[in-house]
């Protein structure tokens, strides 16, 4: 994702973006390509009848991976293209937007596992908690278009040229993992979550984190809202590709 934002806003389209916003687009390209999603890929693999502990076990996998190499890996890939950042706001994005989250999830988990009086006591909290998590994802959303709607409206080339690069990693990613899964003879149940898990992003965090260092109504910021503009249907019309080529699979 960086080789790809400094290539296309620096190069490509040079002339047709100010550097210095350049440089704010690539920053929430960055965030939005190093951080792997743990949510909406459960969504993406039940849609590809995917195995749901593959699943389950990959997600797990990227919340310890974020925990302890995201910070780094996101102030060296910002470095690379020249923007410096503060260590500590990197680290409190992670304890605040993947630790603390993690670690409640955990705790309550095994708070109604210890139940036992109630069998079902997790899943009633879970199904309680839905409408509630759809809401608030909801209306995070609207609110990050709703700050972002004037540039969107008056700067839809900008946005065109941000999907791009955003666009081609997406699929890019795909392509190399399906395809590579293809030729280990993994079954397909693995493959299409696989290969959906690594395409898929952590927007939200993303999102978060861009606000935090560059703020709400920045160049990073608008990146990552374009970010999760782009990703719905492309992510899609990757499932539809993994649906229609389940039969080349085991």
């Amino acid at each position: 994702m960086t080789a790809l934002g400094i290539l296309f806003l620096e190069y490509v389209f040079i002339g047709l973006v100010e550097p210095k916003d350049a440089k704010e687009y690539i920053a929430g390209m960055i965030l939005l390509g190093v951080a792997p999603c743990t949510a909406m890929v459960f969504v993406w693999s039940q849609l590809t009848r995917g195995d749901a502990s593959y699943t389950l076990i990959q997600v797990s996998i990227n919340d310890i991976i974020m925990i302890f190499a995201f910070a780094p890996i996101t102030a060296l890939l910002l470095s690379v293209s020249d923007i410096i950042v503060p260590w500590d706001t990197l680290l409190l994005s992670v304890i605040l937007y993947i630790l603390i989250p993690l670690i409640t999830g955990h705790l309550t988990r095994q708070y109604f596992l210890k139940k036992s009086e109630k069998k079902n006591s997790l899943e009633k909290f879970s199904k309680c908690l839905e409408p509630y998590s759809i809401i608030g994802l909801l209306t995070t959303i609207i609110l990050l278009f709703g700050f972002q709607a004037e540039t969107i409206i008056e700067k839809p080339l900008i946005i065109c040229l941000i999907a791009i690069p955003l666009i081609i990693q997406t699929y890019g990613i795909f392509i190399i993992a399906y395809i590579w899964a293809y030729l280990w003879k993994v079954p397909h149940k693995i493959a299409a979550p696989a290969a959906l898990i690594g395409t898929s992003n952590f927007f939200e965090l993303a999102v978060a984190v861009a606000i935090s260092l560059f703020g709400l109504q920045s160049g990073a910021a608008l990146a990552t809202v374009v970010g999760v503009l782009v990703e719905v249907p492309v992510m899609l019309s990757l499932v539809a590709i993994a649906n229609r080529t389940k039969h080349r699979f085991l």
